[in-house]
């Protein structure tokens, strides 16, 4: 291979490459293809890693793998089918995480370069700090249906994948989870956690049960007493301190009831419905949900609708498309009971299922029980499909986007080896050309570090507003340390009374698992020392305490100024029209999304997104207001600020520049490009221009 390329790549590129060591991170559709380019480029010696196994839906744009493959290792039959193209070149594969302790620090080091390829907010934040600590240059890469970016992270150089705040996941309120859904998503969410409470790792935030604590709920709880004295309900329903009801478990109440699929459907979808209609308040001022008895929706034949199929779930492929009919979602219901029922009980003493968009039960499930929900609440119903796209956050992936997106990291790959870091300008992909004629959009300038980042800075540090009245130590280190800074063994220290909080050793801090943090003195001011010795990662966390309201998330990291006023305090809100209002810590906490913790009532909606760049197309006839909203909820980007521009129709002549097969052009044009990491676009109705911060 070397030989046959030589006198396509110049001489000294071809050495770099011949002397390269390269770490793919991921298996999937960028990462197939992104090996694939290596191989063919003559790399020799190249490693992968992925934790992933092959799945039929992944047959249409990942070309390694083929029905042969399904179920098999990604990393390994990666590895195999790359062979073909090229049996000389040396390939390592793992099918393991890239977050196991196996692959610390030294193992990144003795790569030249690393290439991410992953679909995980997680996985993209602790390879980002194994490759600032090892001093290793990483490319990281993403798709989003026809949008991808690609950007170079080298430690001082330019920002790293942290630097820029993430689009918050949006969430919802567990009320409106619970008792008045008025999305397909809600009831999705709902049939998700229904699925948790039947057969997966069961917490308190995914309760599907009808929560009385509602704030909406009949005020004078005549209709829970009403409730009560039904016949078959329970006759005594206390409040908990969180202010549910007590309930018999509903995992045990369907082992004690065998997984009937009758009984459990006149449950969730009749006296759970039933009970609903008691709190009177909640149908004021909306259309109340209407309860269905399995023997009425069977009998009824749909209530009407055309013939169905008596199991739809023996012809998965045609039902995918269409939206089943009311029957034919409590046969689908029935058919996956009995199924995940029997996988369940299977399971040794703790283990659960996890629910999977892949997993044909699990999803079926899911679709089944979601659009029973909507029937019940007169909510549009959608296609098997379109619930996994919604329950599984997916953008459809598209092929051609993955193979140009792999392309440019290998020209990028190219350019880093030669040891010309400072060409390597993130580069962003768009369905439609910008005015400059460009699909491919790549910055003028690299984009320096933040210097407030809480990982590439020098005193990496951040303030968390926390209800240190109400959050436990075990809480703190699992929900605010792990799962939100993304640690993965963390030491806690404070420093001033010298109290080893939390330990990484086995056993050594277990006792104070369970202590609120006001009990260790941990209060308002108060300066955690944070270590993870596997990251090589040193944080400072200040707290600030705020007496959260029962429904409020107990903690939420709040770097920016603005956030870490004090509940209460206004918060100047520029609005479309230049006009200024003000909003209150709550209202500005609901607008931007609250964090989740494990105690907090909000659900969460999005579970591990594919949180790249996406751009948003050039339409001139929407205003500013309707743009930020559209580019919010459907781009998973933030707008962070309006800027007055003056127009100029000047430009500068043209120049020319030498041709480089590494490298994609800028434009000549005098119009700027994305610079620091942010795309600007004109808007002609608006003299103003949109800032966006690139995910």
């Amino acid at each position: 291979m070397a030989a046959a390329l030589r006198g396509v790549f110049p001489s000294t590129l071809q050495e770099s490459v011949q002397n390269s060591k390269i770490l793919v991170v991921g298996a999937g559709g960028i990462g197939c293809e992104i090996l694939k380019n290596l191989v063919l480029s003559g790399f020799p010696d190249i490693e992968i890693i992925d934790l992933d196994t092959i799945d039929l839906s992944n047959l249409n744009r990942q070309f390694l793998f083929h029905r042969e493959h399904v179920g098999k290792s990604k990393a390994q039959v990666a590895r195999e089918s790359a062979l073909q193209f090229n049996p000389d070149v040396r390939i390592q594969a793992y099918h393991d995480s890239i977050m196991a302790t196996e692959y610390g620090v030294n193992f990144f080091k003795k790569f030249d370069i690393v290439l991410n390829a992953l679909d995980n907010r997680a996985a993209r934040n602790h390879v980002n700090r194994m490759c600032l600590h090892a001093e290793v240059p990483l490319i990281e890469s993403g798709t989003a249906g026809y949008n991808g970016q690609v950007e170079l992270i080298k430690k001082g150089l330019t920002q790293c994948y942290e630097c820029t705040p993430k689009a918050k996941q949006k969430t919802f309120p567990g009320c409106t989870i619970r008792n008045t859904p008025s999305e397909p998503i809600h009831c999705i969410v709902w049939a998700k956690h229904l699925f948790n409470q039947l057969f997966g790792e069961s917490v308190e935030d995914e309760d599907i049960s009808p929560d009385m604590a509602d704030p909406e709920a009949n005020e004078t709880g005549e209709g829970e007493e009403k409730a009560n004295d039904k016949k078959g309900q329970p006759k005594s329903i206390p409040e908990t301190e969180t202010g549910n009801v007590v309930r018999v478990n509903t995992r045990q109440w369907a082992k004690d009831s065998n997984y009937d699929a009758a009984t459990l459907f006149n449950k969730f979808f009749y006296d759970d419905i039933k009970y609903l209609l008691s709190m009177s308040n909640l149908w004021k001022e909306r259309k109340a949900p209407t309860p269905l008895k399995w023997d009425n929706v069977l009998v009824n034949q749909d209530n009407g609708e055309k013939e169905v199929t008596a199991d739809a779930s023996k012809e998965p492929t045609r039902q995918y498309h269409k939206v089943w009919s009311l029957a034919e979602c409590a046969n689908v219901f029935a058919d996956c009971v009995k199924k995940l029922s029997t996988g369940f009980l299977k399971l040794g003493e703790g283990e659960t299922l996890v629910w999977d968009k892949d997993d044909q039960p699990a999803m079926d499930f899911v679709a089944a029980c979601a659009n029973i929900r909507a029937y019940i609440f007169e909510i549009g119903r959608k296609s098997r499909f379109e619930v996994k796209s919604m329950a599984g956050n997916i953008i459809p992936a598209i092929a051609t986007t993955n193979a140009i997106t792999a392309g440019v990291v290998v020209l990028q790959t190219f350019k880093a080896l030669q040891g010309e870091l400072e060409k390597c300008k993130s580069v962003y992909m768009r369905l439609r050309q910008n005015p400059r004629q460009q699909l491919l959009v790549p910055e003028k300038f690299l984009t320096a570090p933040n210097p407030n980042c809480i990982v590439c800075s020098s005193e990496p540090a951040v303030h968390i507003r926390i209800d240190t009245k109400r959050m436990r130590i075990k809480d703190f280190r699992d929900e605010v340390l792990i799962k939100t800074l993304n640690m993965v063994n963390p030491d806690v220290v404070e420093p001033n009374k010298g109290i080893v909080v939390i330990s990484s050793e086995e056993g050594e801090t277990e006792s104070n698992e369970e202590k609120l943090m006001s009990e260790m003195g941990i209060v308002d001011g108060v300066i955690l020392k944070c270590d993870d010795f596997f990251q090589n990662y040193e944080l400072d966390v200040i707290v600030i305490h705020f007496d959260s309201e029962r429904d409020e998330a107990l903690f939420e990291v709040a770097s920016e100024s603005n956030q870490i006023k004090q509940k209460g305090e206004e918060t100047p809100l520029k609005e479309s029209n230049g006009e200024k209002k003000s909003q209150t810590n709550e209202e500005y906490d609901e607008a931007a999304g609250p964090s989740t913790s494990k105690k907090s009532r909000v659900t969460e909606v999005v579970e591990d997104d594919d949180d790249l760049c996406l751009i948003e197309d050039d339409e001139d006839e929407a205003t500013v207001e309707d743009k930020v909203v559209a580019a919010t909820d459907k781009l998973t980007v933030s707008v962070k600020e309006t800027t007055p521009i003056h127009r100029s129709n000047k430009r500068k002549p043209s120049s020319s520049f030498n041709d480089d097969i590494t490298e994609i052009k800028d434009s000549d044009d005098d119009e700027e490009g994305p610079t620091e990491s942010k795309r600007q676009r004109r808007i002609s109705s608006k003299d103003v221009i949109e800032v966006i911060n690139i995910d």
